[in-house]
Order: C-alpha cells, then sequence, then structure tokens
C-alpha cells in the first residue's frame, strides 16, 4: 500500500503544558450536554483540574457559583465548548476571541470544529489536560458598517444578501479600494478559511486549507455566467456597497443579523486577535475532511 505523507501540511503546533483550570460553555440545555459536562467534570477532578461554570453557558450549572465571562477569561487555561460547531463559534466570540484556547467536544452532525466524540472523551481529555495537545490558530474576521468604529466578528463568515428568498440585489465589491466588479446576486459570502468547510462550501466555494492567510468571496446565485469564487489576501480590506434599494441584510456566522439601505457600506477585514483552537494529538484536518465529507472513506 502507497504511504501517504502529510509533511508541511500539519495544522497546528505541539504543546506540552499542563492543564489546570477550565470552563465549560455551551449554547444549549439538553439532557445529553448535562451528561457530558459531568463526565468533564468528572475527569477534571480526578486530574486536580479545577472547573468554572460560566454565567452565560446555558448548561445547568452543579455548582454553588457561576462566573462572568471576564472572570473566565482572567482565570482559566482553556474553555472546552460542548455541542456541535454552533457553540463552538459562540464560544470563540466570548471566549476565544479574548486569546482563550477553545477545545471542541463534538454533539453535532459535521462537527469541523469540535474534535472529541462522546466516546473518546475520557482518553482524549486525560491526554489533553496532561499536557499532550496541539494548537492551531486561526483568524476571524471583523465587519464595520459605514462610519462605525467597533465592529462585530465572525470566525466562520459575513454574509451580505437580499433578505428575502429568491430575490437578487445589487452591490460593489472593491478589495484594499480598488474597483473590483458591480454585480447582481443573492448576496455575497465572504468567509475565512475556516469557514471555507461552512456556509461557502453550500456555496460552492472552494475548501481553503486552514494554514493558507485567505478571505474567501463567494458570490450567491449570481446573475453573471462568469462569476466564480475569489480568493484574496487575509489582509486585504474587502469593501462592499449596496446599491439596490429595500432592506438587505448583513449576517455574521447566521448570528449577529443587521439592517442595510441603499448606499450603505461594510468594510470587512482581518480581526486584530486570532483564535487558538486545542487539537488532540492525532488530529488532521485532511484526516477529518475525509470523515466528515466522505472522501474515499472505503479507501482509508
Amino acid at each position: 500500500m502507497i504511504q501517504y505523507s502529510s509533511i508541511g501540511l500539519e495544522v497546528g503546533t505541539k504543546v506540552n503544558k499542563k492543564i489546570k483550570s477550565i470552563a465549560i460553555y455551551s449554547s444549549k440545555n439538553k439532557e445529553i450536554i448535562s451528561q457530558i459536562a459531568n463526565q468533564v467534570i468528572e475527569i477534571s477532578n480526578y486530574l486536580g483540574v479545577k472547573v468554572y461554570m460560566p454565567k452565560s453557558s446555558s448548561l445547568k450549572n452543579p455548582f454553588p457559583r457561576s462566573y462572568s465571562d471576564n472572570y473566565i477569561v482572567n482565570n482559566v487555561d482553556m474553555v472546552l465548548s460542548v455541542g456541535g460547531d454552533g457553540t463552538f463559534l459562540s464560544s470563540a466570540r466570548r471566549f476565544g476571541s479574548k486569546k482563550i484556547p477553545i477545545l471542541g467536544i463534538n454533539l453535532g452532525n459535521v462537527g469541523f470544529l469540535t474534535d472529541i466524540p462522546p466516546d473518546d472523551l475520557t482518553e482524549s481529555l486525560k491526554s489533553v489536560f496532561t499536557g499532550n495537545y496541539i494548537q492551531d490558530t486561526r483568524s476571524f474576521i471583523e465587519a464595520k458598517k459605514n462610519n462605525q468604529k467597533n465592529g462585530s466578528i465572525a470566525l466562520n463568515e459575513a454574509v451580505i444578501h437580499s433578505g428575502s428568498i429568491a430575490k437578487l440585489m445589487e452591490y460593489e465589491l472593491l478589495i484594499n479600494d480598488k474597483f473590483v466588479f458591480r454585480q447582481k446576486a443573492d448576496g455575497l459570502i465572504v468567509s475565512t478559511p475556516t469557514g471555507s468547510t461552512a456556509y461557502s462550501l453550500s456555496g460552492n466555494g472552494p475548501i481553503i486549507h486552514p494554514k493558507v492567510n485567505a478571505i474567501n468571496l463567494v458570490p450567491m446565485f449570481p446573475h453573471d455566467l462568469s462569476a466564480r469564487p475569489l480568493v484574496v489576501d487575509e489582509n486585504d480590506l474587502v469593501v462592499i456597497r449596496v446599491c439596490s434599494g429595500g432592506v438587505s441584510k448583513l449576517s455574521l456566522d447566521s448570528h449577529n443579523t443587521f439592517d442595510l439601505k441603499k448606499n450603505d457600506i461594510v468594510k470587512i477585514g482581518k480581526y486584530k486577535n486570532e483564535l487558538i483552537i486545542v487539537h488532540p494529538e492525532k488530529h488532521d484536518f485532511f484526516s477529518a475532511s475525509r470523515t466528515k465529507l466522505g472522501w474515499s472513506i472505503d479507501k482509508f
């Protein structure tokens, strides 16, 4: 059998640092999530790792006290996100954007961001908590409307769309103040490499390896036979001007949504802080892609 190597394409840096304190976060309160959280607490107690519960978590708190997000940011080594990618995105915005590493426990369907399945929880957490793991940095994007000083961030994508089903909008695209095109489409997806396996993938955008420092622009149902996705440098400034009348929308990770009107300008660029994702030592992007996207599953 041919032996395949991924030398030069590894995602992340091996870390040898023991974990002393964690927070457990979920955006949902389900029985299965509570069961996993209790298992995490049991493993943590066994290994002498202190556990905190954020007030912002939807989980039922088994402890007499919960803590503010600010307290969590200043007192834990890592946040464990329990759920699917939606929960991970929420924890990334709350804690990861403040430079707190995030480890995902996968209870969702696809789960590109959440590595650890429940069946592997005990062994994986023992390995991570004792210092055997890798860290992978990912970029956020920040979107600002008109003259806003402080924007809103997204880990996956910012989407400008018409706000209605089967309705075109018109917009102009500029990169670093250089005019690119004026286009009619349902909208435009502006995604990170992390987001290239999310909504952008559904729009037939390219899958971008996490090590590639890029921003991906994918038109949504463009009224143009020559329209194609466009990949630019992550340090470029993407500017979209709304040309059509009526109310359009700006959506960030399908979480924060803002109204847009004619002549509104949205500026999208790399956010100042990066996200640190914690992976088990055996994590591999291509292996995850094969498993989650069904690439040649019967051959490997």
